[in-house]
Parts: C-alpha cells; structure tokens; sequence
C-alpha cells in the first residue's frame, strides 16, 4: 500500500520534472539554451535555502523572512536561472538596453512562465519568488547571471496565497 503523504511528495517531485522539461523546451531567441535548472527536493537543501535567506533579510528586507518559511513548507523548490549571452542581435535604436540582454532576460521568464503552467496544470501550489532566487546563487547553487526560485507544495490550502507581512499581531 502506498501512503498518501509519500504518494503526495513523489507527485510534487515528478511535477517539479515536468517543470524542468517545460523550462528546457519553451521557445528562446535565435533558439539559444541560456536557461539552466535545478531542483532541490531534500529537507537539507530546503532548510540550507531559507537559513540562507533568513541572513540575507539584514541586506533586502524582511520580506526575505517571509519567503523563507514558505520554503520551509515546501516539499521541493525548482530553481530556474539565466545566462545573458551575446546573440548577434543588432540595437535597434529605440532601445535603451542591450537586444542581448533583453532578449536573455524574456527567455528566462517564458522558461518560468512555463515551468509553472506545468505546475498549475496538475494542481501543484507554486509561486514565483526573487528571494529564492538570490539566497540560491548566493549559496551556489544554480550558477547563472539571474535566478528565480520556485517553491512547490500541495496542501488543501494553497501556502503561497494569504501571505501578509509582517505577520498580524
């Protein structure tokens, strides 16, 4: 027989894969892959993660602390982060920023955008989180330019909603 809670996490675990699949094959400019994956699904990598961002909440805010214990009730997070990389594009004149980089940076959130169309799809609490993203490439753990971090949870009540800061007294 298999348990309910394990049966809920191998889900969670298979769905963050989709995610990955769905990051990996969403359309890029010029069709070059500068989107780089990770998926954390251990209590160690979790607890590591939003020790992380506990510390960095003295530099960004106290915000920080908020996304940490959301991470904490998480059952995995997908890191999903980008490379900016020389695609050949001319400026056009418009343009107040690089084509490079603008271009690097749309294939990051379609990657994203992606990913969790695939986690909503099969009912996987997600919520898009910069906080996550910063603590991992502090810690290394995804080795990109920029990063987004996805925490993914399945509960009767999505843990991602309600979320006030600070905390009401």
């Amino acid at each position: 027989m298999i348990e309910f809670e394990e049966a809920l996490k191998e889900s969670v675990l298979e769905v963050a894969k989709m995610m990955a699949l769905s990051a990996r094959t969403a359309p890029k400019a010029r069709g070059v892959d500068n989107i780089e994956v990770k998926i954390l699904n251990t209590r160690e990598e979790l607890e590591l993660l939003a020790s992380k961002m506990e510390e960095l909440s003295k530099d960004f805010g106290d915000f920080f602390l908020r996304d940490a214990q959301n991470v904490r009730n998480s059952i995995a997070v997908v890191l999903i982060g980008g490379k900016i990389v020389d695609l050949g594009l001319k400026n056009p004149k418009n343009w107040g920023l690089d084509a490079g980089l603008v271009c690097s940076l749309v294939n990051l959130g379609i990657a994203i955008g992606s990913a969790v169309k695939t986690s909503s799809l099969h009912n996987v609490d997600n919520r898009v989180m910069f906080t996550v993203g910063v603590a991992a490439q502090e810690l290394g753990l995804i080795k990109t330019d920029y990063a987004f971090g996805i925490p993914l949870s399945a509960t009767s009540k999505n843990i991602y909603f309600d979320r006030r800061w600070p905390p009401p007294k």
